[in-house]
């Protein structure tokens, strides 16, 4: 290990005991070393847009997660960091820290010799060890207890409320993007599609759908984005987390699974 690697290496064990510790850059060095060089007995998620992989130091372990297409992605990257660096809360997953690094690589080219850069943009997390609240959601009736259930209800509700009150639209919110600590304590996650208003902003207009089908608003296909999109997401997961079902399921079903819990 190089001693940039090495330095940030001990900020990154530091970072992992303080909670109050501000996130930083992190050098392609460190993350190569504690992720194994991204090897695939690592990897721990994969999506549309990057692999996860977990990061194993001295003190503990943390979640790597390395972008595909770049280029095509940088956007996702810059956003999913600036939202990141201004959030602090017990029910959004802790940010630990990014990469931004580019490098030039020579290379022959249809006979010509060119400089092409090569791009790494990764995130490092807190790793969460039970996984997505998508492993949950199955039949309501070998599924979670009631008291669980309503813990991560709330603790979504609460994170996302965090969110709001500080401007920003998750814009992806479902069961996958929800990760589960040890005490089944939920943290929102993934804000590669989210966007941060100013005081004075409510909506927005876009000409691309965001987030994942099943899981946006109805006016999100006109492409309006207001705070009330991600309450329509809220309200799908909550139903998912009742029934145990995923897509369209009946009131009437919601209303019979709710008479089956000991509710207080």
């Amino acid at each position: 290990m190089d001693s940039a690697a090495s330095s940030a290496h001990d900020i990154l064990k530091h970072i992992l005991l303080d909670e109050e510790e501000t996130p930083t850059d992190l050098p392609l060095s460190l993350l190569k070393e504690i992720t194994n060089n991204f090897s695939s007995e690592r990897e721990i998620g994969c999506g549309g847009f990057a692999v996860v992989y977990k990061g194993m130091l001295a003190n503990g372990t943390v979640a790597v997660k390395r972008l595909s297409n770049t280029h095509m992605h940088e956007n996702k990257f810059h956003q999913e960091v600036e939202c990141l660096m201004k959030v602090k809360h017990k029910n959004i997953v802790r940010f630990f820290g990014y990469c931004s690094d580019t490098q030039g690589k020579a290379a022959n080219y249809n006979g010509k010799f060119v400089m092409a850069e090569i791009q790494q943009r990764l995130l490092c997390f807190e790793y969460l060890s039970n996984g997505s609240l998508n492993n949950y959601i199955q039949d309501a009736a070998c599924g979670l207890e009631w008291r669980i259930c309503y813990q991560i209800i709330k603790g979504i509700c609460e994170g996302l409320h965090y969110l709001h009150c500080n401007y920003i639209l998750h814009l992806d919110l479902k069961p996958a993007n929800v990760l589960l600590d040890i005490h089944m304590l939920p943290k929102i996650a993934d804000f590669g599609l989210s966007k941060c208003f100013n005081e004075k902003q409510s909506q927005t207009v876009t000409s691309k759908l965001c987030g994942s089908i099943g899981y946006f608003a109805p006016e999100s296909y006109s492409g309006r984005i207001t705070f009330k999109s991600d309450i329509y997401s809220l309200g799908v997961i909550i139903i998912e987390i009742l029934t145990g079902e995923k897509g369209y399921v009946e009131l009437e079903d919601v209303r019979i699974v709710l008479c089956t819990y000991d509710v207080p």
